[in-house]
This record gives structure tokens, sequence and C-alpha cells, in this order.
């Protein structure tokens, strides 16, 4: 479908005036943004006649595809094995288990739900932090997923040559290889929609001569460098024993800390770090409902925000989350923070809408593309139904947004100016029949896993 005109919704562009037309339009060719305004535009009647598609948004949101700036999709699997576990017990008997006694297909399947559900809760791009390599085949599966369920996508391939488990441990050249091999296969596959990041996975897993090592070949490459950080006070002792450095100053020592540079979480980081940040222009992926199950931490977002450090959000994997509710993740983002600071002021809804679209869209260098509804934009944008009992009536779209919706309330979500969601179903997949298969297939796991570990065998 070429040309759609969207009509009468509250059109929240997220532009730098954050100006919002309502009612207003959107109108679309082919995979780009032509016309954005007021429903008094005199343009409109010609487009009206022009227009393949017409979408009547009235008493809807039409805002810019959110961004989720950090996920782990084939952790679809794994959400729910068990709660309430700190992040290393957590990792040894969920999450490491669990994605070592998954196939090809599963991380296929897994991806392919994940993406859904990014979709239906209105995010337009993921990144998708990839570490488990048992199998060249599993991170093709999780591209093919994306490319199939019409998603923008980027992965970022994780990796470690040291490691805490063995089996997840590739040798240097390997990563190195394996990753220019996706370089060439997958970037800009799917109508552009696919592109392809470094991301060694964390800083206790990584030798100090890897970090060095892939921040040239990031450099080299022009790549978006993808990297957890600072979650958890244990890993500032870490890089403090070995090398005598705090994380973000390994992460600059090693040559990594620029403009292209994506600090996943930044929980445990102190004013010489942040202002390590500001000066570099990395951005930082803001994780609150991950970072609230795993008890963490509290990021300090407010601080980063007044440096100008710029900060998106992300939900994280499905294994510490438990779900990919983009729009659930913004209201947690504000409320976090206030009761932190115990400041109800801080992050105003629009200022939480900003981190997740154009926020989003800056930490991947495509600012210019993505994040706000402006002529010439890509038409990646999402349109929330606000006629919920749980949501009106309405007295201001961003605080309905932030504070009230959730992905179930996502009527429709445009990529690369296809619908891709429509009446809240995705459209180019059978959600049905992929839920059935990864239920059987889950099912398989938990029998084979449960003999070992506990938290397989219980269903309480």
């Amino acid at each position: 479908m070429s040309r759609i005109l969207i009509v009468n919704g509250a059109v929240l562009t997220m532009n730098e005036e954050r100006k919002v037309y309502d009612p207003g339009y959107v109108y679309i060719e082919q995979d780009r943004i032509i016309g954005v305004g007021g429903m008094s535009d005199e343009r409109l009647d010609g487009w009206r006649s022009g227009a393949e598609r017409t979408i009547d948004a009235k008493g809807m949101a039409v805002i810019p595809g959110l961004v989720n700036g950090h996920t782990h999709l084939f952790q679809t699997f794994l959400r729910g094995v068990s709660d309430d576990y700190k992040l290393s017990d957590w990792l040894r008997q969920v999450i490491w288990p669990g994605s070592l006694a998954m196939e090809p297909e599963d991380f296929h399947l897994a991806a392919l739900i994940g993406c859904i559900e990014n979709l239906k809760s209105g995010a337009t791009t993921i990144m998708d932090h990839h570490y488990v390599h048992t199998d060249e085949a599993n991170t093709e599966g999780v591209l093919r997923a994306m490319a199939e369920t019409g998603i923008r996508g980027y992965l970022a391939r994780g990796g470690v040559d040291l490691s805490y488990e063995p089996r997840l441990k590739e040798a240097e050249a390997d990563i190195f290889s394996r990753t220019d091999a996706l370089l060439d296969r997958w970037s800009g596959e799917a109508s552009g929609r696919i592109e392809i990041a470094m991301g060694p996975l964390n800083l206790y897993g990584c030798s100090r001569g890897f970090l060095e090592k892939a921040a040239r070949f990031s450099e080299d490459r022009g790549l978006i460098t993808h990297i957890h950080v600072a979650e958890t006070s244990d890993q500032i002792e870490n890089t403090l024993s070995r090398f005598g450095l705090r994380n973000l100053e390994l992460v600059e020592a090693v040559g990594m800390l620029g403009p292209r540079t994506q600090v996943v979480h930044g929980i445990w980081l102190n004013d010489d770090e942040l202002e390590l940040l500001a000066k570099s222009g990395a951005s930082v992926i803001h994780c609150p409902v991950s970072n609230m199950y795993l008890a963490s931490g509290v990021a300090r977002v407010p601080e980063m925000l007044k440096r100008g450090i710029n900060v998106a959000l992300g939900t994280d994997g499905p294994g510490s989350n438990n779900c990919q509710d983009n729009l659930e993740v913004l209201k947690f983002a504000a409320c976090l923070h206030k009761v932190e600071h115990l400041d109800s002021t801080l992050l105003p809804a629009m200022e939480v809408l900003e981190m997740g679209t154009r926020g989003g869209a800056r930490a991947l260098g495509r600012e210019a593309e993505l994040g706000s509804l402006a002529p010439g934009m890509k038409a990646d944008l999402a349109i929330v139904n606000l006629q919920k009992a749980h949501i009106a009536p309405v007295h201001r779209y961003s605080s309905a947004l932030v504070y009230n919706a959730n992905g179930n309330d996502v009527h429709a979500v445009l990529v690369n100016g296809s619908l891709v969601v429509e009446n809240g179903r995705c459209t180019w997949v059978d959600e049905e029949e992929i839920i059935r298969r990864a239920q059987r297939r889950v099912d398989e796991l938990r029998e084979k896993l449960s003999s070992a570990y506990a938290v397989f065998g219980s269903r309480d």
C-alpha cells in the first residue's frame, strides 16, 4: 500500500516544538511522510482523492513509533520461569540453562513472538542484544523474524571472550568474522529495515584486549556499539579489581566511548562518569522495569537529562520484565524517578514520550528519519485508541499515553509505510499459530530441564 491518509486523530508530532494537531492528519506515500497538519489544511482535499487507504483515527492519538532501545528477544521463551531472583542467580538458574537448551527454531519462534509483542505495543524499532551463539542459525532465526513481522530491527551481535558460562564463550576471531558475515548478509535487508550493531555483552565477560579490538572494529565499520554497563554494584567492583577502573572509565579507556555508543542501564555511574557521558555524546538506554524487577538500582536519569545526556528507553528482555509492553515502560520510567527523588515534578509526561521516541532515534543516529512526525521522515508511527474506560475522558494526550495507555490500546502501526498492525492484530504473520507452536516447544523444554533445574518443574 503506497498512499495512506490518517485523519481526525490527535497528532503528537514530537518535533522540537512538541507540536500537537488536534484534530490532525498524516499523509504517507511509499515509506515516507509527505504531509502533517491540522484538518483545515487546504492540501488535505487533494490528498484525500489520491489516497489508496484512509484511516479514521477519531478518538485516537497518532504518535511516532516508539523505539525499544534494548531487549533480548530469545528470552520470550524464558519469561516467568521464576521470579524473585537476584541477577547472578537468575542468570545461572534460568537464563543460561534455558538458552543453552534452546534449538535454532526456538530462537526463531521466540523472536517472532517478541517482534509481535513489540509491534502491538507501539514499538516500530527494536535493538535486540543477541548473545547465544550455540548455533549460528540462532542469529539467522532472530533476523528472519524481524524481516517476517515487518518491524525495523537492529541486532547487536553480542559476544564474550572470557566467560562466566563456558558454553557462551567464543574465540575472539570468530566473534569478528561472524559479525562481518552478518553485515554482508543482513545489513539493509528487508527494504532497509534490518541493521547490525556491535554488541560486546558486558565488561565482566570480556577481556580488555577484546574490548579494544571491538572498539576499533565498530569504528572502522561505522557501527553502533551496544553494551551492558554498570547494571549492578558488583560489576563496578569487578572492573575496579581487574583494571583499577570503574565501568565507564574502562569503556573510555579501550576507545569505545563515543556518539555511536549505547550504554545499557548505566545505573551505578558516579559524577565523573556522567561527565564522561556528556562529553562523549553517548546515549544511555534506560530499562526501568527490568531494573526494578532485578533490584539492580535506579539510574540517575533526571541528572543525565540535565547534563544533556541522551536517554532512550528499553524494555530489556522478557526474562527480566517480563513483557515488552513499550507503553507500560513510559509509566514506569516516570513513576520510578518521582518516588526515588520524592519529587513529583520530575519527568513530565511529554519528556518521557520524547525519551521513547526522539531519544531512541537519537541513540541510533537517525533523528533525521525517525522519532518524530514531519514531512520527509520515515513512515513509522503508532495509532493508540484513547476511547477506553481506563483512559477516557482525556484532558491531556501526553498524560493519557504515559499514565493510562498500555499495549492493548494500540489500534494500528505502520513501519516503512506498511500497515503491520491493524485493529490490534499483526497483519504479516499468524499470531495464533506462532503462539501454539511456541507453547509446544516450551513445554518440551520444561520437560527436558525439569530434572536438573527445579524452577523449570514448577507450575505454581
